[in-house]
């Protein structure tokens, strides 16, 4: 019995080399006081175990001398650990997990930064379940070891490693939180076929997925539930009326709950998906999916959270934009809000720097709001809207 009462049964060999961009003590007290700012941040594997658990991790806290710590989900099980059953690694918000390391500012590292994450959307949505390494770094416009060479400084795992740790989460969440079956979580998770499905867990935890479920499957087809993690705070409201005022045709909003209706032609199913905000928990939300074609899951779950922009980090960009006297007043009147991403996007930008403006003067400004340039324009509008109505 491990120290978050798992068997050891399947564990892999353990690799306890640390991460030199995450700080131990930091990281350790994070763990120590279960901090769930960190949480998504990084992940702690447990040599003694094998098993890698979330900062906020409801078990007993490992000893110290049997700990490492990982930027992402990836890097631990690259790292020969598997994911808790306790607290589920799979429901950490942004479970990429990278972008909440620190790191310089320079340009260099920003585009290097920049690549990974289009790397990661890209993945994110199945890139490569059918496709390889090559053909990923061809469409970044990068060579295959340059991707390989920076995926390990930002992420400390490689991009098939990566990959796999997103498909073996995914169908972690769909075997807890849904009725499927095996068959048809293999394929909307990613795996291809049934036969990979259960090898992968099998070598992962010692026992097939099956093994994992609390609850009956139910009957094929229907609404898929998920949950979808953010970190607070998160103004909804704030973010559905921006959704409501661009008016894009296949979406609307009703209530406190945005749906978009899925096209073959970009989504490769029919179907819609609801978000709405989760009335049993705090920091996520609830989607509700109904799709023709479950191998298109992934790809829908990814454009979502990338339209309601649920990998923000709100206290880094709340502390960085502050340092602006123009906006720290609007960032402290209204925490939590972000601007809507697009549903298709191919912009090299992150939608987090991205800016829009014309102005010369407030693109010279913008260039100390980086990377948070498109909350900066945001909360600079809400600025000036306060200085207009003042002086009404």
């Amino acid at each position: 019995m491990s120290e978050n009462r798992e068997t050891s049964r399947g564990r892999g060999r353990i690799l306890p080399a640390m991460n030199p961009s995450l700080d131990f003590e930091t990281c350790w007290r994070a763990v120590v006081a279960r901090d769930a700012r960190f949480d998504g941040r990084f992940f702690t594997g447990v040599t003694s175990t094998g098993i890698y658990c979330r900062p906020v991790c409801p078990a007993r806290t490992p000893r110290r001398e049997n700990v490492t710590f990982h930027p992402s989900a990836a890097a631990a099980e690259a790292g020969g650990f598997r994911a808790c059953l306790r607290c589920r690694p799979e429901t950490a918000p942004d479970f990429a997990g990278w972008r909440g390391v620190e790191a310089p500012r320079g340009g260099a590292w920003r585009g290097t930064s920049n690549t990974v994450s289009r790397a990661l959307a890209l993945i994110e949505g199945g890139a490569l379940d059918g496709g390889d390494v090559d053909a990923l770094a061809a469409r970044l416009g990068v060579g295959e070891r340059q991707l390989r060479r920076l995926f390990r400084q930002h992420l400390g795992a490689a991009p098939v490693s990566v990959a796999q740790t997103r498909r073996v989460l995914l169908a972690k969440q769909l075997i807890h939180e849904t009725g499927l079956s095996m068959a048809e979580i293999a394929l909307a998770s990613g795996f291809g076929s049934v036969r990979r499905f259960n090898e992968t867990f099998q070598g992962l935890y010692g026992r097939p997925p099956s093994a994992l479920r609390r609850r009956r499957a139910g009957e094929a087809g229907g609404t898929i539930r998920l949950g979808l993690s953010y970190r607070a705070p998160y103004d909804w409201p704030a973010m559905l009326a921006s959704l409501a005022a661009r008016s894009a045709t296949p979406e609307t909003v009703s209530g406190d709950v945005w749906t978009r209706t899925l096209a073959p032609q970009v989504d490769g199913a029919r179907g819609r998906i609801s978000v709405r905000p989760d009335a049993g928990a705090s920091e996520r939300l609830t989607a509700e999916v109904e799709i023709d074609a479950l191998c298109a899951l992934p790809g829908v779950l990814a454009r979502t959270r990338r339209v309601l922009d649920l990998a923000a980090d709100p206290v880094a960009i709340a502390r960085d934009l502050s340092t602006d006297p123009v906006l720290a007043e609007a960032v402290a009147a209204h925490p939590g809000r972000r601007p809507p991403g697009e549903w298709s996007d191919a912009d090299d930008d992150p939608p987090s720097d991205r800016l829009t403006t014309d102005d010369p003067m407030l693109r010279a400004r913008a260039e100390r709001w980086r990377p948070w340039r498109a909350y900066g324009a945001l909360y600079w509008t809400l600025a000036k809207e306060t200085l207009n109505a003042q002086a009404a």
